[in-house]
């Protein structure tokens, strides 16, 4: 962590954090929920000693980032709208992006909407989600997997920051890293995490106690209604983006998924990264690489391991 530098930088009309490290070519990564530039740590020191400029932002709604009241504010055109003005104002013409989680999510939308600003994509965890023309995504997810499908379980404001509070960020950030529960994640109304506030959970060998604790002071101080407001704005996207339909994505991409992965694991993932569906949205598509025994949070379980698989694709452009 020594060396890593932080400021706030004016984007889109907000105040953004950023982390960085290094010198050089610009890597852009992007974390998913319910996380922070923090995710990020071990990728940041790695990749500026080998000579990259490492940033790694809080977007909008999380950490020490600034968090805008209206759900309408975290649609796919706002977040990407971020970006591009933090890769403007650290000088970049074009970046390296590493993404996971919602974080690819964004990244998918960056590469589609701007591939100008891309020199490639390592992708973690979710892979490209082409749009459906004929349904709404939640109402998709509520026919395929239940109104308790966690995504489902996050629309309504309020209900899920009530569920959260009881239970406090510690313990439920605990839940969701050591969480190794294949298949689409379902929430049960109630206790919707499935513990209580004195229950002990053991943190696995990469996730420390003082990785724990800076994690949840800062959704302590900025609350998860942000990180939220990304699963009730999937609507709003898929109304804005219907210019998109069927549109590739025309960005060079190795992705990189763990078996254990509860996206991976999901009905119909695994079928459409093996069945040429993928390579025909994306066919800059290199690699797909899918790690054995690793989880969800691939990136932080694997450091090393994600470091060099990012090092060895990016380093031929």
């Amino acid at each position: 962590m020594e060396g890593i530098r932080h400021r706030m930088v004016s984007v889109n009309g907000i105040q953004m954090h950023i982390a960085e490290k290094g010198e050089g070519p610009v890597v852009l990564f992007l974390h998913g929920f319910p996380e922070i530039w923090y995710s990020w740590r071990h990728q940041i020191v790695g990749l500026s000693s080998l000579g990259y400029h490492a940033v790694a932002p809080d977007l909008r709604g999380y950490g020490d980032s600034e968090a805008p009241a209206d759900i309408s504010s975290y649609s796919c055109l706002h977040i990407v709208g971020d970006l591009i003005e933090l890769i403007d104002s650290i000088g970049a013409e074009k970046v390296f992006l590493v993404a996971t989680d919602w974080g690819a999510m964004i990244g998918w939308y960056l590469c589609l909407f701007r591939p100008d600003r891309v020199k490639a994509f390592v992708c973690l965890s979710v892979p490209f989600r082409p749009r459906n023309p004929k349904i709404k995504p939640v109402e998709a997810m509520k026919a395929f997997f239940g109104e308790d499908y966690y995504m489902c379980r996050f629309q309504e404001p309020g209900t899920m920051e009530a569920e959260i509070a009881k239970l406090g960020a510690a313990q439920v950030i605990k839940k969701i890293v050591t969480d190794r529960a294949q298949g689409p994640p379902c929430l049960q109304k109630e206790n919707a995490f499935g513990t209580e506030p004195d229950s002990s959970i053991p943190l696995p060998f990469w996730f420390t106690e003082a990785d724990l604790t800076y994690n949840a002071n800062k959704f302590d101080q900025r609350g998860f209604t942000g990180g939220l407001n990304y699963y009730r704005a999937l609507d709003l996207n898929w109304e804005l983006t219907a210019a998109w339909t069927s549109a590739q994505v025309k960005v060079p991409v190795k992705f990189i998924v763990g078996d254990l992965d509860m996206v991976y694991t999901t009905p119909g993932v695994k079928e459409y990264i093996a069945s040429g569906l993928f390579k025909r949205d994306v066919p800059l598509l290199d690699e797909v690489v899918v790690m054995e025994g690793v989880g969800h949070f691939i990136n932080q379980e694997r450091a090393e391991e994600i470091n060099t698989h990012i090092y060895e694709y990016i380093r031929e452009f």
